[in-house]
């Protein structure tokens, strides 16, 4: 099924839907503030439905995206110093954070080989309210087969993913064509010293303006 989510009134009508077809253990594809991502509500057998439909090698975790710090924190997940100094100046927006903690709270397949999770608060304003109202961190994905570039909307998403969505298993919220925006900044920040895991769509001479040593 494909819902539209351009206008607030979509957004509005789709969401109690999505958040159904979540809890329920469906995937989801959805715009964001950067590319189309593919997602779960962040337990183990949806985390192991969406590898399989993205193709992905399960040593790879997923991100998550959060609706502020606070549900972060909520989760498990730890601030450090140059966490809260990059939250605090590019949150919400692109920039993906590794955290550590979330241990018994969240599955270890999202753990990446540092140990920490990636989360984002995103700056997309139809999925932050998604998310909130789904009171859970969404695993986010970009919707694509590995080594394919992201489809900028949802007919190529539509076209890659087609068993799926005919099956009912992957719900489409239809944000319309996205811009050309490179992913998001991902700086992992589980040690003492924070360090650039992806440069993308924040430059590390903005991270470092803002945050100064805190930064990468």
């Amino acid at each position: 099924m494909i819902l539209p989510f351009g206008s607030e009134s979509d957004q509005g009508a789709a969401i109690p839907r999505a958040v159904e077809h979540l809890r329920g253990g469906g995937l989801l594809a959805y715009p964001t503030e950067t590319v189309y991502g593919l997602g779960s509500a962040p337990t183990t057998g949806p985390l192991a439905a969406l590898t399989r439909l993205k193709g992905r090698a399960r040593d790879k975790p997923f991100l998550l995206l959060i609706s502020g710090r606070l549900m972060a924190e909520r989760w498990g997940l730890a601030f450090n110093a140059s966490a809260s100094a990059l939250a605090r100046a590019f949150w919400p927006g692109p920039l993906t954070l590794v955290l550590a903690g979330g241990e018994g709270r969240l599955p270890d397949a999202l753990r990446g080989a540092e140990g920490g999770i990636a989360v984002r608060y995103t700056s997309h304003a139809g999925i932050a309210r998604l998310v909130a109202a789904l009171d859970a961190p969404l695993t986010s994905t970009s919707a694509n087969r590995p080594g394919q570039p992201p489809a900028p909307g949802v007919g190529g998403l539509v076209e890659t993913f087609r068993d799926a969505v005919d099956a009912g298993e992957l719900l489409v919220l239809d944000g319309g064509v996205l811009g050309n925006v490179p992913p998001s900044t991902v700086v992992d920040c589980t040690g003492p010293a924070p360090r650039m895991v992806r440069t993308g769509a924040l430059p590390l001479a903005e991270l470092r303006q803002a945050v100064g040593s805190l930064a990468p």
